[in-house]
């Protein structure tokens, strides 16, 4: 499942109270998906760490009650006992947690009891771990455990997705173009080491974004960040950003402006203009981006809607949209 399919999926989930394991690469956003799932639920979120977890954390802590032996629930514990409000109880990195931790969260999962302590009706859980071929320190997850969910599920890594999320999110225009040029980088990343040294994924490529608005932008720091490979093949294409024609001067003479043919530029400004798009210059945009190769004007305008939705009222866009929807869908 892409980010957005998963996040339906898991907002449905949780108001049926099922619950859900989902398995995937590290660094590919699992826990900010199931954030917002629970966010559209309209639920509260916990978020429980099974793998610096005892075993008591989720059994309580043995004491003399009344003379009788209790377990007694503290903590994340008491929270999921003691719920009032609809919640989603998240164990993240569960497969990385000790077998004798995930055994004993087996009965809250299935019965849902926990040595005579009942689990709020209020609650679901859901749960996410990497997979073993990710040398993220999962070994398994024992079967019974597995079982315990109503479906596991396995996120993965949509370029479309995580550009959608970078626009949102005031990623620099620079880098979404370039994932977009070069998207195998991040769907084909290089695999697993146990070298200290960062690769490709979403959650990397996001932090060479945030160096990059920092002023962090020598080959050294962003090789630190993502990878020597992609670092490098970034640069590269920094250069070419670098020479593209000024966008003040296209939104002048949309009619007139000079339209890149290199693969590479086109990703460029198609990604600079949207990102230049208003109200008030968007009939321009709209005039230059007809001059584009199809696939590059769908992909300017989609993104220009998505940083100024209010572009979509003027007539030069609706007439593009009426006339392309086999793309713009």
């Amino acid at each position: 499942m892409n980010a957005t399919q998963l996040k339906d999926t898991l907002t449905k989930a949780f108001k049926a109270r099922l619950p859900v394991l989902i398995k995937g690469a590290p660094g590919i956003g699992k826990t900010d998906i199931i954030t917002q799932a629970a966010e559209a639920a309209e639920m509260d979120l916990h978020i429980f760490h099974p793998v610096v977890s005892d075993p008591t954390d989720f059994k309580g802590l043995p004491a003399i009650v009344n003379d009788k032996a209790e377990f007694l629930p503290y903590g994340d514990l008491r929270l999921l006992l003691t719920a009032k409000r609809p919640t989603v109880a998240f164990l993240d990195d569960l497969g990385q947690a000790p077998p004798v931790v995930q055994a004993s969260v087996m009965q809250l999962l299935l019965a849902r009891k926990i040595n005579g302590h009942a689990v709020s009706k209020h609650v679901v859980f859901a749960a996410a771990t990497n997979r073993r071929e990710d040398k993220a320190g999962v070994t398994s997850i024992l079967e019974p455990v597995k079982s315990r969910f109503a479906s596991i599920v396995e996120l993965t890594v949509d370029v479309d997705e995580w550009c959608k999320w970078a626009i949102t999110n005031d990623m620099p225009p620079e880098l979404i173009a370039f994932v977009r040029f070069r998207p195998a980088l991040m769907t084909s990343p290089t695999a697993a080491t146990n070298d200290i040294v960062n690769r490709a994924c979403p959650r990397t490529v996001a932090n060479v974004g945030k160096l990059l608005k920092a002023g962090l932008d020598n080959a050294e720091v962003l090789a630190g960040a993502v990878g020597e490979g992609f670092a490098a093949e970034f640069i590269g294409f920094m250069r070419i950003w670098q020479t593209l024609p000024n966008i003040d001067a296209i939104l002048l003479s949309p009619e007139s402006a000079k339209v890149p043919t290199e693969v590479a530029a086109l990703y460029a400004i198609a990604t600079v203009l949207a990102e230049k798009t208003t109200v008030d210059n968007a009939p321009r945009v709209m005039r230059y981006a007809n001059r584009m190769p199809k696939e590059f004007a769908t992909l300017c305008i989609r993104d220009a809607l998505g940083r100024c939705p209010e572009a979509a009222n003027n007539k030069d866009f609706i007439r593009w949209a009426t006339e392309n929807q086999d793309v713009l869908n």
